[in-house]
């Protein structure tokens, strides 16, 4: 038996997200279909995060046992091969100990939500950004998530289908970049409720189009009607994970 690490990047435009299930091609599904053409094991492949439909991946990590051991760079090139037609491709591959669990070896996830903000339609980057014609007042969205960071019921920000047990999360750290016409998001937090990261950039757009959303009010309200609008999956990226050691 051996543990294998990987890392991957993914298009999730035509995915249903990470998680395998009867409604379509998942990020999962994909790579176990792979392994299953690869050296005919069925196993179940882990990830550091549940990305939902839409959502885009540039360095997810994920893993899974063989009961046959192979060479890492073997996998990495035999995965690939069964991908080529796919919107998923694997980075890179190594062995791990037993004990290595990308998702709950995890000790911080990192994302990042990409604005177009600009009066003309968008085509290169169509399903890759959130579009957004009305100029947005960036040092408004600035001092409102600095309100974001910190320990919070985040409750206003939680998805109903959410099954995380507490709302309450612990946000790292937010920035907020701006480079021509685009506008980069980034958020990291040692775990997140679904869809938080899309609520969060949701309200803070419509903070920056000048829509009176105190972020203050929208905590103490716990209710996810008082905060914003949920932005959509297409700009949101699961950039990175944070492990304990080089070794995990």
């Amino acid at each position: 038996m051996a543990r294998y690490k990987i890392n991957l990047e993914y298009d999730g435009t035509n995915l249903i997200g990470w998680q395998e299930n009867q409604d379509g091609p998942s990020v999962q599904s994909l790579l176990q279909d792979a392994i299953y053409k690869f050296c005919g094991e069925k196993v179940v492949v882990y990830s550091a995060g549940r990305t939902d439909a839409g959502v885009h991946a540039l360095n997810m990590i994920a893993h899974f046992d063989l009961e046959k051991e192979q060479a890492p760079e073997t996998v990495m090139r035999a995965l690939n091969f069964y991908l080529i037609n796919e919107p998923v491709s694997v980075l890179s591959c190594e062995k791990v100990d037993d004990n290595f669990h990308a998702r709950f070896s995890c000790t911080k996830r990192h994302y990042k939500y990409i604005v177009l903000n600009r009066g003309a339609p968008v085509v290169l980057e169509k399903n890759r950004v959130w579009w957004v014609p009305q100029k947005l007042n960036i040092n408004a969205m600035k001092s409102a998530a600095e309100k974001l960071i910190g320990k919070h019921d985040f409750t206003s920000f939680r998805a109903a289908q959410c099954q995380a047990k507490s709302p309450i999360k612990t946000l790292d750290s937010v920035t907020i970049t701006q480079n021509g016409d685009e506008i980069v998001f980034e958020f990291s937090a040692r775990s997140f409720l679904h869809h938080q990261v899309r609520n969060m950039v949701g309200t803070l757009v419509e903070i920056g189009q000048g829509k009176d959303l105190d972020i203050d009010k929208i905590f103490d309200a716990k209710n996810r009607g008082a905060a914003g609008i949920t932005a959509p999956a297409s700009g949101l990226y699961f950039v990175s994970a944070d492990y304990a050691t080089d070794a995990d």
